[in-house]
């Protein structure tokens, strides 16, 4: 073999061989990489629980849940436009925002790179979680967490690129040249992987008030598998998941009154919360997600004469706006609107961001606001500790309502859509179909990362969809192609040509 091509592919094989972790206790202070082999394993018990927790915090990345994550769920839907000024970022965010994107973009290439170290820490996890000492009790819910958690990795892969490959051990190092590894799975092959770790995970997880905040739970592992199962369209299972949750769980779950506060630090891991990505306080001031907020805040422009809170990427679109009845506060709680002089803004924390003459962009993200002044941080604005929500309550009657819409409960279904009206301050609604739960769902998530694979999804079930919808934002969206991103062209070298390319690019 070519040397230069073997070392390549060594360097591809770190990801899937990953790294082990260095131990520590809790969240804030176990970095996503270190050194803790098996014999430190099999003689502490406490070694195990530092693997996972290390897995915890590969979400900090940013290739994980950072700029380019923005850059790939926001800015590519309908929900943003890339924002920021004109010419920043065009090459990048830009073509993410007109699905112009290619293989080459290196955005692409560091989420594709970051969430396979992160499965690779799964795996690595997984092979020496059997070794500890610790209880076997403790070893299942320790498996349980690492399924979640490589099942969530895997769902967003497979919803950014489609099929991928499907690593699930740790391959021996003499197979570091089989270009097999390297090779994509099926995105049929991907679904049912994940499908199988998140009942796993449903089956050893404990319920929410019997483990430590910002664990994976039982509910966590039901909610995120009843999501994949509406992407696949099998929807009893869906809704048996869901129902469970909202029926069974009700007095640890329920909505916050006040839709705003959700994203607030005293939001964090309220009521509403199913699992979201910890952040906080720690000794190097890096326990957050790596330009999460910074990169979505305020920018100056025109004028200017103040000191901004951002880069002004991710601006909620005119498309978005429209899509709000007049009174709903979501639509307040979502999008920060910068007012014309003399006035400006001033939002919740008092900050006064200046009037439009000052400022870049009309609009911004206000649920990935994190205060300077009244929240929580130690002055790293790169790694502001804003917790990021990937599911909540208000997605799961979400899912419930179209699950039960589509077998045949539509009572039920009017019920999910009213509890999120009545808290958005808007009249019930007396009938239920498909296009109000979709309107419902994309005010509800508005700007939470997910509307560009919702999209797609509903593609799938009312064709047209997608491309009627990115057409009002002025978009066009090509299908058998904009369904999914390009594989990096990076990945597709390292591979020596294992990888094959998506269509259309």
């Amino acid at each position: 073999m070519n040397y230069k091509k073997h070392l390549i592919r060594m360097s591809l094989l770190v990801a899937l061989l990953g790294g082990v972790l260095t131990a520590c206790n809790d969240f804030l202070n176990t970095p996503p990489q270190g050194q803790i082999g098996e014999a430190a394993v099999r003689s502490d018990p406490a070694a195990a629980q530092s693997l996972v927790t290390g897995i915890y915090n590969t979400m900090w990345q940013g290739g994980m849940h950072g700029f380019d994550f923005v850059g790939m769920t926001n800015i590519a839907s309908d929900d943003a436009d890339k924002g920021s000024s004109p010419a920043d970022g065009a090459n990048t965010f830009g073509t993410l925002d007109n699905l112009t994107v290619t293989p080459s973009v290196g955005n692409l290439d560091n989420v594709w790179a970051t969430y396979f170290r992160a499965i690779a820490r799964a795996n690595q996890a997984l092979s020496l979680i059997p070794l500890s000492p610790a209880e076997a009790a403790t070893r299942n819910q320790l498996e349980g967490e690492v399924r979640f958690l490589r099942a969530y990795f895997y769902f967003n892969l497979v919803r950014f690129f489609g099929g991928v490959p499907l690593i699930v051990d740790v391959p021996p190092v003499d197979e570091i040249n089989n270009t097999a590894l390297q090779a994509r799975a099926s995105q049929e092959e991907v679904y049912a992987q994940i499908a199988s770790d998140l009942r796993y995970a449903v089956n050893a997880l404990p319920i929410k008030t019997q483990t430590q905040t910002g664990k994976a739970t039982k509910a966590a592992a039901m909610a995120m598998l009843a999501k994949v199962y509406l992407y696949q369209k099998n929807y009893q299972q869906a809704y048996a998941l869901t129902d469970s949750i909202i029926k069974n769980q009700a007095g640890t779950y329920d909505l916050l009154p006040n839709y705003a506060t959700i994203w607030r630090e005293t939001g964090a891991n309220s009521v509403e919360s199913i699992f979201e990505v910890q952040t906080g306080i720690n000794l190097s001031c890096d326990a957050a997600i790596e330009l999460y907020s910074v990169s979505q805040g305020p920018r100056a422009g025109g004028r200017r004469g103040w000191s901004d809170l951002g880069f002004g990427f991710g601006t909620p679109s005119a498309s978005l706006v429209a899509e709000y009845e007049p009174n709903d506060v979501r639509r307040a709680a979502t999008i920060m609107f910068i007012n014309p002089a003399p006035q400006g803004t001033v939002l919740w924390d008092g900050f006064r961001v200046p009037s439009r003459d000052s400022v870049e962009n009309d609009r911004y993200n206000y649920k990935s606001y994190h205060s300077r002044t009244s929240e929580r941080n130690c002055g790293n604005n790169d790694r502001l500790p804003k917790n990021l929500r990937i599911m909540r309550l208000g997605e799961v009657l979400l899912i419930h309502a179209e699950a039960a819409l589509a077998t045949g409960r539509n009572a039920e279904s009017l019920v999910d859509i009213n509890r999120l009206r009545t808290r958005a301050g808007l009249p019930a609604q007396t009938t239920i179909d498909l296009a109000k739960i979709w309107h419902e769902r994309r005010v509800e998530l508005g700007m939470e990362h997910d509307r560009f694979f919702d999209l797609v999804r509903q593609e799938s079930v009312q064709p047209g969809r997608a491309v009627q919808a990115f057409a009002a934002h002025g978009k066009t969206f090509t299908k058998g192609k904009n369904e999914v991103f390009p594989i990096p062209q990076n990945q597709i070298q390292l591979s020596g040509g294992a990888l094959t390319q998506n269509p259309g690019y």
